[in-house]
């Protein structure tokens, strides 16, 4: 295997030529290379090439066309980033009132072994994901203002502050050890089943680690499936041997999931962001349509329709 050797900007334009790409502007090419980076770039070309199969653009691809996708998918990631972290936040606040309310407020009570499902199965990773909680309270106790204020006026750190500190996937560790009783009065304040919800938290939680790494976003597929839900079936999505083709492992499924969790004034405002984001996109595309980018995304064309849903939840065992 030949190794990758470094390209110029000038040699890097000259791929993108030899691949049928049209520069228009090749100093405004250069600029864009230069600060966003061949590679990174390179990677939202493949709605643009001739086949799967091939290395070559589209006759008459442009340029403008691959860096529209590229800072579409910059936007709806934020997009998205943003309504995560309201989720992420919602989330540790829930969590920390109705665990505090039952357990207490000082971390050697809350963070009790006996305080989560202490099954055979699920024994090692309480006692692992304790630890991990235990070494936060170490860690940022004398480095973040709130637990650093706690400890030092109080000697502990409350759940609530505690939260603050940990990360999204631990929250959603945290919510699948919890004992029945305390998933199931957590998942009925979202009214969303246990098992739904902590499937969801941990989709959640990987998009949160997309979005923060700026990973490509717009084509992701996640490993874990949702259900089927009330969604699936009031937009008509299409099936293919009895599997909804949509909405399952894409980003449609993951709108499905921020309909279900975020309040309705919260997913008012995502879908008119997103609305307007595609539509801005649809003006600047030529060689393809807006459609392709939808499918790709996952995303039925009567994919707005979803705000106008009445929020409940939907699955097989219902």
């Amino acid at each position: 295997m030949r190794d990758k050797q470094f390209k110029n900007l000038d040699e890097q334009i000259e791929i993108f030529k030899f691949k049928g790409l049209v520069i228009n502007d090749e100093k405004y090419a250069k600029d864009i290379l230069l600060r966003e980076n061949y590679f990174f770039l390179s990677g939202y070309r493949h709605l643009f090439m001739q086949s799967d199969n091939q290395k070559f653009y589209i006759k008459g691809t442009t340029f403008e066309e691959l860096y529209s996708l590229f800072i579409f998918d910059r936007q709806f990631r934020n997009i998205i980033f943003k309504n995560l972290l309201i989720v992420e936040n919602n989330a540790k606040s829930i969590f920390s009132y109705q665990l505090s309310k039952k357990y207490g407020y000082k971390e050697n009570d809350y963070l009790k072994p006996a305080n989560f499902d202490m099954s055979p199965e699920k024994s090692r990773q309480v006692n692992d994901l304790i630890k991990k909680m235990k070494r936060q309270v170490r860690v940022n106790g004398s480095q973040h203002s709130a637990t650093m204020h706690y400890l030092s006026n109080y000697g502990y750190i409350p759940l609530w502050v505690l939260v603050k500190v940990l990360s999204f996937g631990i929250i959603s560790e945290f919510y699948s050890i919890l004992k029945a009783e305390d998933k199931a009065s957590i998942s009925k304040i979202y009214n969303i089943s246990v098992d739904d919800l902590t499937n969801y938290l941990s989709i959640l939680a990987n998009y949160r680690n997309v979005c923060a790494h700026e990973d490509i976003l717009y084509e992701n597929k996640t490993q874990r499936s949702i259900n089927d839900t009330v969604y699936h079936i009031l937009l008509g999505i299409e099936k293919k041997d009895g599997e909804y083709v949509k909405g399952k492992n894409d980003l449609f499924a993951l709108i499905i999931i921020l309909r279900q969790i975020l309040r309705d004034e919260d997913v008012k405002n995502l879908i008119l962001e997103l609305e307007r984001l595609i539509n801005n996109l649809s003006i600047n595309l030529h060689t393809i349509g807006i459609e392709k980018v939808l499918d790709r995304m996952g995303f039925p064309l009567n994919w707005k329709e979803i705000a106008n849903i009445e929020k409940r939840s939907y699955s097989n065992e219902e």
